[in-house]
């Protein structure tokens, strides 16, 4: 054996946010001459910038018979060096390879080999998250909005970014279900009160909506840190108060007043008329719960529940909502988020969980019961 004084460079380009690695062969390699001599060739065809030569005189080396470990390390290493150091356009079989060209097309702005990429990526194990985002951003820049929705939704398991390019990918495309079904996958990955706080205001540019989905809206506003200011909390407890649930709507306040919004003197009627009410609420309760329970449809009851729940009694919300599914509802989609959230009030979350399940009759209220599943499997 003949020791050669080998040395080469490979580096590892790595897309998005990945820096540049830079790794190097041993200096003294053993190897014999029939391995190290074209070796040696290819390093000089490549600092010149033949890379195909180069590339041919590693193929000479790796034919050479019952090559060392050493050997066959030191050949490995010259290929990914060549494939890195030509941006792929040898040694493409290579991780390294398939990496520098998908590194070179994007650059390079050729957005549909990028994409075309992924097979060579994935073939050398290199297809990473990043790498993924990177293939639904080539989407974006060639317009195909709508591939790039359905990338992303494909590979959603790339985490909260891709979702995200996902997102805006579909507010590019002018598609509100896209994006709101992006924002609602993004909220069961990252739950921030960043990412809720885009899914709510989607949400609530929702078309039809009803005054319960409105409400809930507001509640997990409120749930989620999201509450932008006094008018916010004005607007949940009126809408509470006109929903006559009076408990909540009091709580609510006192929640605004804690947070040293609600300080006005509006805010002090605001406050007089909810515990007002809220007392009236307490003093009222059971007889209104006996005028719904004669009453021919449970929707009556369904609200008593729901009254309930913001008492705080949450066994009697069960209930009477349970009792108000019985007879039949008009809204069952409403009745059933009602029925969950009083649920989880009681710490029953896979029965909560099961009936969000039911709130499937239309758009809006799978929605809500998206959201709604969402919360509760997070708390």
């Amino acid at each position: 054996m003949i020791a050669k004084k080998i040395r080469a460079v490979v580096t590892a380009l790595v897309l998005g946010t990945a820096a540049m690695a830079v790794a190097t062969m041993p200096a003294d390699a053993a190897l014999r001459a029939s391995v190290g001599k074209p070796l040696q060739e290819a390093q000089s065809l490549a600092k010149s910038g033949n890379f195909e030569a180069a590339m041919a005189k590693v193929r000479q080396a790796e034919g050479v018979g019952g090559l060392t470990a050493e050997e066959s390390a030191t050949v490995k290493r010259m290929k990914e060096y060549l494939a890195a150091a030509s941006q792929g356009k040898v040694g493409g079989d290579t991780s390294t390879g398939a990496l520098a060209k998908f590194n070179a097309d994007w650059n390079g702005r050729r957005y549909r080999e990028v994409i075309a990429d992924e097979d060579a990526l994935r073939k050398g194990g290199v297809l990473t998250g990043n790498a993924q985002v990177v293939i639904a951003q080539a989407y974006e820049q060639l317009g195909d909005y709508k591939g790039c929705v359905h990338y992303a939704d494909a590979h959603a398991s790339a985490g909260a970014e891709m979702l995200k390019r996902g997102g805006l990918c579909a507010f590019k495309a002018g598609d509100d279900a896209l994006s709101l079904d992006m924002s609602i996958k993004l909220v069961g990955v990252a739950p921030s009160p960043e990412n809720w706080g885009q899914l709510l205001r989607q949400a609530e540019r929702s078309k039809q909506l009803s005054d319960p989905q409105t409400l809930d809206i507001y509640r997990l506003k409120l749930l989620t840190g999201n509450m932008s200011g006094a008018d916010e909390y004005f607007m949940l407890s009126q809408m509470l108060i006109a929903a006559r649930v009076q408990n909540e709507a009091a709580a609510v306040v006192d929640k605004g007043v804690a947070a040293h919004l609600l300080v006005d003197q509006r805010a002090q009627r605001l406050a007089a008329l909810a515990k007002k009410n809220a007392a009236d609420e307490n003093a009222s309760i059971g007889r209104s719960l006996a005028a719904a329970q004669k009453a021919p449809k449970g929707d009556e009851l369904i609200k008593i529940g729901e009254e309930f729940t913001g008492m705080g009694r949450f066994t009697d919300a069960i209930s009477a909502i349970q009792a108000g599914i019985a007879k039949g509802v008009t809204d069952t989609d409403n009745a059933q988020v009602r029925l969950a959230v009083a649920l989880y009030g009681n710490k029953q979350k896979p029965a909560a969980l099961n009936a969000l399940e039911k709130a499937n009759k239309t758009p809006n209220g799978k929605t809500i019961s998206k959201m709604w599943t969402l919360y509760i499997r997070g708390h």
